[in-house]
């Protein structure tokens, strides 16, 4: 297959969806099927486009066989919902170009948000008469208006126009979670177009290590300690201040040590809050090299997730498959009715608190902490549903059978179509007796 990946995000950004897309597209050709990732210069999280990358309106690379087409972004590193909507538009306008210069796709995978590029998408869908695969990561703007992100009312009819126009292009449409299958469905879109392909990890390489001479904790001096982590994405979404207070109501015990790795805005402003609630024992690090992962995971004896209790249901943290491959127990601090708790449950392999209740998170810490066979029973079981359910190579093999059906059935619908205005088809009102004399009863001739 001639496969079109648009990804808004690629590698070597560090985070979020980018290292998906890298697994996916590279996991395909590895299946034998060329690949193109259409996407714009790295920038993510830092939202400054990376050293080598700048100034440059196009480059084409080949990564790992994948041909990779970056193109210009308009990018602020304090950005306002203008700016955000000019960054939208620049890689709209163009990445467009770099979409015209290749080879014809058999499929074209999407991934949202922005929501924007459903409109190039679309457009390249007509013009290579193929399917378009729509792969939701998040559910906007409806995400974004429950944590405040999105108040103007305009701003936010236009966005759910946007999205009804990608559900209805999408031939297929894949979600990484049932709760976001549940709300599509409530909001007019047939099943039968849906298909729940969880986020996934590379378990071969996020798998458990021992914790003794591990040579992240060595280099940040964390020997000896109790290491409570949270990594990753630091967003409105999070509320990482409760980790920092809960962080406070601990620091009586001097072998525990929270660390918070996140982009360095973000951390700057924790640094203050742990500076106001007296969080000494808060190690704040930038993200670390993705070669790094497994080794600062493994340092970890408790994984943080959290959330704000306003989060949507749906929403799904790709850290979750994360830390369960990575065999260490998670401590979610995340709505109770939520997506995020429900896969946290059924993992086995962690246990959940109230959302922003630092009491309830101190209390849940110390209460692992003082069991140490308890902690390495949820390791286990969620390491073992890790590789049952999000294995990479799994995620890969239902992708590619999803392109493949999307294929056949566009084929179909077309052959259909052809067959419906072959001449063998038409009926001619001349040979047909019946259909004659109703046209001169009709018309009175």
């Amino acid at each position: 297959m001639q496969i079109l990946i648009y990804s808004y995000n690629y590698h070597p950004e560090p985070i979020g969806i980018a290292p998906l897309m890298t697994e996916l597209a590279e996991g395909l050709v590895k299946k034998g099927h060329e690949v193109r990732v259409i996407t714009g210069m790295p920038n993510y999280p830092q939202r400054e486009i990376y050293p080598g990358y700048q100034g440059k309106w196009y480059i084409t690379e080949k990564i790992n066989g994948v041909t990779v087409q970056r193109s210009y972004l308009r990018i602020k590193s304090k950005p306002n919902l203008l700016d955000r909507l000019l960054l939208e538009l620049s890689f709209i306008v163009t990445s467009l170009p770099q979409a015209l210069r290749g080879k014809r796709p058999d499929v074209i995978l999407l991934t949202i948000p922005p929501l924007l590029v459903t409109l190039p998408a679309a457009l390249l869908g007509k013009i290579y008469n193929c399917p378009v695969v729509l792969n939701v990561q998040d559910i906007l703007p409806e995400a974004a208006v429950r944590v405040g992100l999105m108040t103007n009312k305009r701003m936010i009819k236009f966005c759910e126009f946007l999205e009804k126009f990608a559900y209805r292009n999408a031939q297929t449409i894949s979600v990484i979670a049932d709760g976001f299958l549940e709300n599509l469905v409530s909001k007019g879109i047939s099943p039968k177009k849906i298909i729940c392909i969880p986020n996934w990890v590379n378990v071969n390489f996020i798998h458990p290590l021992p914790p003794n001479q591990n040579t992240w904790k060595i280099a940040h001096q964390l020997e000896g300690k109790f290491v409570v982590m949270y990594s990753g994405n630091i967003a409105l979404t999070q509320g990482l201040e409760t980790v920092v207070a809960a962080a406070a109501k601990l620091r009586h015990l001097p072998e525990i040590t929270f660390v918070i790795a996140g982009e360095a805005i973000a951390l700057r402003r924790l640094q203050q809050y742990c500076l106001a609630c007296g969080a000494d024992n808060v190690l704040l690090l930038p993200l670390q090299p993705r070669e790094q992962l497994p080794q600062m995971l493994a340092a970890a004896d408790i994984g943080l997730i959290v959330q704000k209790r306003n989060v949507i249901s749906f929403n799904m943290p790709s850290k979750i498959p994360l830390l369960l491959a990575s065999g260490r127990p998670i401590v979610g601090s995340v709505p109770a009715t939520g997506t995020a708790a429900k896969a946290i449950r059924d993992s086995g392999g962690g246990v959940i608190v109230e959302p922003e209740s630092p009491q309830a998170l101190a209390d849940k810490i110390l209460e692992l902490y003082h069991q140490p066979q308890l902690r390495e029973n949820l390791g286990q079981q969620g390491r073992q549903f890790a590789v049952e359910n999000y294995a990479c190579e799994q995620a890969i093999t239902k992708y590619e059978e999803l392109f493949m059906n999307a294929i056949a059935k566009q084929q179909s619908n077309v052959d259909h179509v052809l067959k419906l205005n072959s001449p063998d088809s038409m009926i001619d009102i001349h040979q047909t007796p019946k259909l004659r004399d109703r046209r001169t009863v009709k018309t009175g001739k």
